[in-house]
């Protein structure tokens, strides 16, 4: 039963079970309990499950803590704690389970100070960067607390001698599990807890999460099932108890007509103002690229003001490189630093007052998340400010903003059934025992993301496990489990099997980049997620020149260089942050509004008033909302969450045809209903066609006409997992996410034998490898979860068939219309491609030149 918590507890009624030297370490450190405290510590001490939902900064990890230091300070003190795990806490980045060990070794310092004498409670951290010296000690002397990540806990529950120490754990503790259960990592860790329950059954599980929603599924991720039936889990949801002090700002009144030199140097004063008025600023770009950009013209723009004192942190930069920027930013020597993704969680990088986001973040949790790095203490106000230089993002980014204030957060999306995370964890169970069949199948549906398993499934991953296809073996793919039909039973396989699975554990793929060649003559280097969106025809640039993607093979891409179309792919599309579905629906039903405003024929100032009153923006902004919706109502028509435009027109120079998909449901949809129609038109009528999508839309491109309105009305709801199937079946984005796939289930394995297979050779065995298992069924288990893993969780089928199913219904409407010249609303999509080859500048004079040719036409008529 998963219950909301209404009321905190008094503050009297938590100092009562304090150990009297806890209770002195704390005042002496905080004038009263915060608001997660008064909800969180009693329900901890009383060993209820229970999910905390509070911003960064709000003491969520004192919360879960203060209860555990408090037992195990009065166990040491009557001489009662023992030499075993208490306590397994897991986060979802090694960085900062050494934040934590550090926040948990000092004020434990602080208590024996206090005690007057040593309290013996020990705190260690295992993760991937621990060296085995440390681990042997970890044999000898247990940490009563073990800090580690979900990976770590793995390999501890499959090690014989490890495995004996987490025996009746007491408190399992997941931190940021927000970022934990959208991805495999968070399924691989939810059936890891499981098996920690089987030798810990009385253990209380503790979720500590960000702003997310729905809390409900987070705590039915957190606690599973028991015996058929939901574990209790209890929410403290306080997501909302810090000021906010958020805008979205606009560095010139007009994001049209003005020159490019113009904009940029006003952006870059406005983000220099913002820097220079506080004391240490935290800038959010959505891509590597962007945050390297922006260092270097806050370097080469203000060069008195920015030398030492500013930093980019990113994944692409090393560990050792990333750890000194953040030991700069807590020892107070950097005044801004500027990250994309990577400083998103709650590691402790000291004071920072002011979060700057430049462009979208594409979500309102994300949004809050990055906002809520400022302000970090309890009492202090998030203050965030987003920048905007196009109208799109202007209109999405003040939606956006509504939403954060009014709370209204985008779902998670948790993925369900994964069988590749399944196989490697069954081989996990293997080593633990001999199991039962039906009792391991019992077992893993405990886990909230296997819930729904059936029983096929699973049986056809134990068959692949136990070696039942034979014809595996010629591509070195033996049994690594064995299976008793008569029995029931099964067991682990072989001598190196446990080695095999230590070696070879984790969800995280291996990524590497992709060299480009023309025949044998390498040009250049394209990184794997961006290969991923090729299809053979696509035109990308690299190095300014424009090439044709031909075919992959292993880690290389071979084009053609001789290319005269525009380019369909523009060379950041993999590093794009796709828009929430939700976040999508909000910005159609204000384009709904605005529609009926103007179709009212309400006058200009009656339209401000509601915009103002709507959104939070200045004037300038409700000028420039105003002005962009004034032009697509007059020039075409206003698309909206439940009204799809289909905009034909052709290109006046190379007379190429382009229908133009209104459909404002972000990306992830957008990837489906553009693949799903163009899938249609090849198998009706012949032909292949370009296709581009971005948040807001896709379009239609093809030389020849084509009947796009008859193809979209060929995709069905009821048909579109089957179309959407046929329609991935040759592309290169199954080709490799078959392979992190079969890695993750351990038909390719990554270590063996202390050789490293690298990358390259890993992909060319599976695509050998695919061939193979499409020989045994088209279904084959780890062929059909690469088929799920890109339509459920890189694109979205789900809400793509309920789109579909709301044409059917006539809840959505369906418009064509034609225009002369793409209208407003399409500018940005149509241009991502058009564009790519040029310098940014001449970017702004297009979309310019665009914007005063659609002007003109709405004048004249």
């Amino acid at each position: 039963m998963i219950e909301h918590l209404e009321q905190p507890y008094k503050p009297e009624q938590i100092k009562q079970i304090l150990n009297p030297i806890i209770s002195k370490w704390f005042f002496s450190r905080f004038k009263e309990f915060s608001l997660p405290q008064l909800f969180g510590v009693m329900e901890i001490h009383s060993r209820n499950n229970i999910l905390v939902s509070a911003p960064t900064g709000a003491t969520k990890t004192l919360t879960a803590f203060l209860s555990i230091l408090n037992e195990l300070i009065d166990s040491s003190e009557k001489g009662i704690l023992e030499n075993r795990v208490y306590c397994v806490y897991v986060s979802p980045l090694r960085a900062l389970s050494e934040d934590i060990k550090v926040n948990l070794v000092e004020p434990l310092k602080e208590m024996e100070k206090i005690a007057g004498k040593k309290l013996n409670i020990r705190v260690a951290s295992r993760t991937g960067d621990t060296s085995a010296s440390e681990k042997a000690k970890m044999l000898k002397h247990p940490p009563h607390i073990l800090i580690t990540t979900p990976e770590s806990l793995a390999i501890m529950l499959g090690s014989i001698k490890f495995s004996e120490l987490l025996k009746n754990v007491e408190w399992f503790v997941a931190d940021e599990v927000h970022a934990l259960a959208e991805n495999k990592r968070g399924v691989h860790m939810s059936l890891s807890v499981e098996r920690l329950n089987r030798i810990s059954p009385s253990m209380t599980r503790v979720g500590l999460s960000a702003t997310i929603a729905p809390l409900e599924e987070i705590a039915k991720f957190l606690v599973g099932y028991e015996n058929g039936k939901l574990r209790s889990c209890k929410i403290v949801d306080v997501q909302f108890i810090k000021e906010m002090d958020l805008k979205v700002l606009s560095p010139v009144p007009d994001l049209v007509s003005g020159e490019h030199a113009i904009m940029h140097n006003a952006m870059y004063n406005l983000i220099d103002d913002l820097i220079q008025s506080h004391r240490t600023t935290l800038i959010f770009t959505n891509t590597r690229s962007a945050t390297e950009r922006v260092v270097h013209h806050l370097k080469e723009k203000f060069p008195k003001k920015y030398t030492e004192n500013i930093g980019a942190h990113h994944g692409s930069l090393s560990k050792a490189l990333r750890h000194s920027i953040e030991n700069r930013l807590r020892k107070g020597e950097l005044k801004v630093i500027v990250s994309s993704t990577s400083l998103e969680l709650g590691l402790d990088i000291g004071y920072i007052d002011l979060v700057i986001c430049l462009g979208s973040p594409k979500s309102v949790a994300r949004f809050l998340q990055r906002a809520g790095r400022s302000g970090h203490k309890l009492h202090d106000t998030v203050k965030a400010r987003v920048l905007v230089l196009d109208r799109d993002d202007l209109v999405e980014c003040a939606v956006l903003l509504k939403s954060a204030i009014e709370k209204k957060i985008d779902k998670i999306h948790i993925p369900k059934n994964c069988l590749d995370v399944l196989a490697q964890q069954i081989h996990g169970m293997s080593l633990e025992r001999i199991w039962k069949i039906k009792e391991l199948f019992s077992m893993i549906r405990q886990s909230y993301c296997y819930s729904e398993l059936e029983w096929k499934d699973f049986v056809e991953v134990i068959d692949y496990l136990s070696g039942k296809y034979i014809s595996l073996e010629d591509r070195h793919i033996y049994a690594k489990i064995w299976y008793d039909e008569e029995t029931g039973e099964i067991g682990k396989k072989g001598k190196m099997s446990r080695v095999i699975h230590m070696t070879n554990i984790g969800t995280i793929p291996e990524e590497s980049f992709i060299t480009v060649k023309v025949g044998d003559q390498p040009i250049g280097a394209i990184d794997e997620a961006f290969l991923e969106r090729l299809k053979r025809g696509d035109v990308f640039v690299l190095g300014g020149e424009r090439y044709e993607f031909l075919h992959a093979k292993g880690m290389v891409a071979y084009v053609n260089a001789s290319v005269y179309r525009p380019p369909t792919i523009p060379s950041w599309f993999s590093e794009m942050l796709p828009l929430s579905f939700d976040l999508a629906l909000e910005i159609g039903r204000f384009r709904k509004l605005m529609n009926e405003l103007f179709c009212s024929n309400k006058p200009k100032n009656e339209i401000i008033g509601f915009i103002d009153r709507y959104l939070y923006v200045d004037k300038n902004a409700a000028e420039s909302v105003y002005d962009y919706f004034y032009e697509q109502f007059h020039y075409a028509e206003i698309p909206s969450h439940s009204r799809i435009i289909v905009e034909h027109y052709t290109d006046q120079k190379s007379r190429r045809k382009y229908a133009v998909f209104h459909t404002l449901y972000g990306r992830r949809v957008n990837d489906c209903l553009s693949r799903a129609v163009a899938f249609a038109i090849a198998r009706t009528q012949h032909r292949d066609v370009e296709i581009g999508i971005n948040d807001n839309g896709f379009y239609v491109g093809s030389d020849k006409s084509v009947n796009v309105m008859q193809a979209f009305g060929l995709v069905k709801s009821r048909e579109m997992r089957k179309v959407m199937d046929m329609a991935i079946e040759q592309t290169e984005v199954l080709r490799r996410r078959f392979r992190h796939c079969a890695a993750r289930a351990m038909m390719i394995l990554r270590s063996y034998k202390g050789h490293e297979k690298r990358v390259g050779r890993q992909q060319v065995s599976s695509m050998i490898l695919m061939n193979a298992v499409k020989r045994i069924g088209p279904d084959f288990c780890i062929l059909k979860e690469a088929r799920r893993e890109v339509l459920e969780d890189l694109m979205d089928i789900n809400s793509a068939s309920k789109v579909v199913e709301g044409i059917e219904q006539k809840k959505i409407l369906v418009k064509e219309i034609h225009t002369s010249l793409p209208s407003p609303f399409a500018f940005n999509l149509i241009i991502q491609g058009f564009t790519d080859i040029m310098k940014i500048e001449d970017k702004v004079e297009f979309v310019r030149r665009m914007h005063e040719q659609v002007m003109a036409r709405i004048l004249k008529t």
